[in-house]
């Protein structure tokens, strides 16, 4: 039902037993009048979330999701989600079993109306949401103060901005790399809390404490801060009450929290072997309420594989899980829930991606990075499974959806700088974590089945033949991977026979694998593709070329395959325990590795011989690209490698030298020497600025349903 009013739709209230219901939308959104006359929907009550429904307060664990603001192609500040695709997104989290989303900053305006939409034309329970409030990081880095009134300024200006896209009730102003437009949708009456700020760096938070040290405890008109707080805990308290000032004014009040992570936790971690990541503690028990009755909770990012006292701590030795193996993470949990017993604590990210590359190793393989999709929903299952027996109020898988523009650190030096977004980087970790999968563009065009149909059927211009010696190979690409297919000159037995690839993509000599000792090429190869079934199929990789022996010194200069070897890249540099001042060594992993079609499932399946069909998708990172986009690719070394970062030149294309090598014979097939360059036209593509990419939900999707569904049974 809707009252016009001069043409307006206008909400109308009613109050009964100190209860109201917005009867402007198809669902009724209960909430309890607060004797000032202030609506409350959740609040907090001791250790958990309450949620006002059936005139009643009842507990409500929050079952969540992190949504970020972009897709492929762009970059968080352009803000390309539209409202279809929130429409979409919410049905799909719902049917998941999510209750709450939270977001990181302000949303386009899209948003906020899609939320409101979805709930008023759904029958069941309505889709929650927590807004962030994302800090002003840049003015933070230059002023290294955040009582800095720069600073201060900057954060309730964002928060004012945030309170009326959550009203819709504000008009933001255009500005680069925000939300901006006339909101007008109310999304109060689904809001379940506010979520201030972002990671706090240790180094902010020490200086900021230092600067300040003799600043009185903040007490304001909703929160205060403890006698023993630190500067930068009373700051935390000043903006928190004035999120609650504004929001008050709008006759609402929700739960509210800051963000923290294990690095600013207030639990001493003494066997942390990198000092700066236990330097400095941000304790939300130094704040508390006052006349806030929707109350307040603590709020942390943990995560299994960071920081390392997680691996080396030999504190959680006599804390088991249910398989009976010492579990660090679990231990964590404990201390840090008994830490906070007397308010609400909530999980808000923890999950790991499902990337080729691993950037950081984790106790009971729950690495960051280097799984499948259903490991991925294996460790995020059994994370999400601890955080709820412990008793916390709440998880927040991270995140929704696939991030293309993400960078990693042991990735960096191999990417061209601002052009993240424009390819799909399987070796950069933080690119896959959500349970959507934003797949580069050819995924459902291209199955890796050693069936050459498909090829059949995709146009001829997205297909080259290019011709060799030793058969023509059919080649086409997408935003994340070279695909290639040939019929063989012979049904393949990989029980004797291995299938290579010799990949050339810049000018100049490279190595030549010791299998071709006898023969001569004119041009050498970076990368090698190597397809076996008796031993590990893989990206291989020169060793003048290796860029893991040239970033780090520690890495091994393997003989493999003569002058190639497995691709690495590092996950961990040496550290010190500072208990025992034992050296903890350099740690890499393998990422080359290539997943049979018969082995793997579809979405991860990498290459296939069928009789004399071949089949396969190579990841760009793997041959050396920095930016497929542009042709950019890393150089051999020179001069202009500078701060660890790696010299990048563009290129003209890749040739492809396919042979056959027989193992019992050791001969070579397909290569006649000498070998010209000639012989092995180049596969050439035009740049791009514009990415397709498929949607689709991943095994962990899946996975995470049953266990969200099934938790509280």
């Amino acid at each position: 039902m809707k009252w016009q009013g001069k043409g307006i739709a206008v909400l109308f209230f009613i109050t009964v037993a100190g209860s109201w219901f917005l009867l402007g939308s198809a669902k009724m959104t209960e909430s309890e009048q607060l004797q000032n006359g202030s609506q409350v929907k959740f609040r907090t009550q001791d250790n958990q979330i309450e949620v006002y429904r059936d005139e009643s307060w009842s507990p409500l664990f929050i079952k969540g999701i992190n949504m970020g603001a972009t897709l492929p192609g762009h970059f968080p500040g352009e803000l390309p989600i539209t409202k279809e695709d929130y429409l979409r997104w919410f049905e799909m989290i719902d049917e998941m079993g999510v209750n709450t989303i939270r977001i990181y900053t302000i949303h386009p305006p899209v948003f906020y109306e899609a939320l409101v939409e979805y709930n008023e034309n759904s029958q069941e329970e309505p889709l929650y949401f927590m807004q962030g409030v994302w800090s002003p990081v840049n003015i933070m880095n230059e002023t290294e103060d955040a009582l800095s009134p720069r600073v201060v300024d900057a954060f309730k200006r964002e928060i004012d901005h945030a309170v009326g896209a959550v009203y819709g009730d504000i008009q933001i102003p255009e500005q680069d790399g925000k939300a901006s437009g006339d909101y007008k949708a109310d999304a109060g009456p689904y809001l379940a809390a506010w979520h201030i700020g972002t990671e706090w760096s240790p180094d902010l938070v020490q200086q900021t404490n230092d600067k300040h040290s003799d600043d009185p405890a903040f007490s304001g008109n909703y929160f205060r801060t403890a006698e023993n707080a630190s500067p930068f805990e009373s700051w935390l308290a000043e903006l928190l009450d004035y999120t609650a000032e504004q929001e008050n004014e709008r006759g609402w009040q929700h739960p509210m929290t800051f963000t923290n992570w294990i690095t600013t936790d207030p639990l001493r971690h003494p066997q942390e072997p990198q000092k700066r990541e236990d330097i400095v503690s941000v304790d939300p028990t130094h704040i508390e309420e006052k006349n806030w009755e929707a109350g307040y909770f603590a709020s942390y990012h943990a995560y299994p594989y960071y920081p390392d006292f997680l691996r080396f701590t030999d504190q959680y030795d006599d804390v088991k899980n249910e398989d009976g193996k010492v579990d660090t993470y679990l231990g964590y949990l404990k201390d840090l829930k008994d830490y906070h017993d007397g308010i609400p604590v909530m999980v808000s990210e923890f999950g790991v991606p499902s990337s080729r590359g691993n950037a950081h190793n984790g106790p009971l393989d729950r690495d960051q990075g280097g799984h499948s999709e259903k490991e991925q929903g294996k460790h995020a299952v059994d994370q999400l499974q601890h955080i709820y027996n412990e008793g916390f109020s709440g998880a927040l898988l991270f995140t929704w959806q696939d991030e293309w523009f993400k960078k990693t650190w042991n990735a960096m030096p191999m990417s061209t700088d601002h052009r993240e977004a424009f390819w799909f980087n399987s070796l950069s970790a933080e690119e896959s974590y959500g349970v959507l999968g934003m797949y580069p563009g050819k995924q459902d065009d291209v199955a890796i089945d050693g069936e050459l149909g498909d090829w059949e059927e995709l146009e001829e211009k997205d297909v080259e033949k290019i011709s060799t010696p030793l058969t023509d190979l059919n080649l086409t690409h997408d935003e994340g991977y070279v695909y290639v297919s040939a019929r063989l000159p012979e049904e393949i037995d990989l029980e004797r026979q291995s299938v290579y690839v010799g990949v050339d993509t810049l000018v100049g000599e490279a190595e030549t694998p010791q299998m071709l000792k006898d023969i001569q090429l004119e041009e050498g190869m970076e990368t090698m593709v190597r397809l076996s079934g008796w031993e590990e199929s893989e990206v291989l990789i020169g060793s003048t070329y290796d860029f893991h022996s040239r970033l780090y010194e520690e890495a091994p200069d393997s003989g493999e395959e003569g002058a190639f070897h497995s691709w690495k890249m590092a996950v961990s540099l040496p550290l010190r325990h500072p208990l025992t001042k034992e050296e903890i060594p350099f740690e890499d992993a393998g990422v080359g590795r290539l997943n049979r079609a018969s082995s793997s499932d579809q979405d991860e399946a990498d290459w296939e011989i069928k009789g004399n069909v071949l089949e396969m998708r190579i990841p760009w990172g793997l041959l050396g690209f920095s930016d497929p986009s542009t042709k950019q690719a890393v150089s051999y070394p020179s001069s202009e490698q500078i701060d660890g970062d790696l010299p990048k030149e563009t290129v003209e294309g890749i040739r492809f030298l396919p042979w056959i090598y027989d193992k019992e014979t050791e001969e070579v097939h397909g290569l006649t020497s000498p070998v010209s360059k000639k012989a092995y036209p180049v596969y050439e593509w035009e740049n791009w600025q514009k990415t397709a990419f498929e949607e689709k939900r991943k095994a962990s999707y899946y996975m995470m349903k049953e266990a969200l569904q099934n938790l509280e049974q």
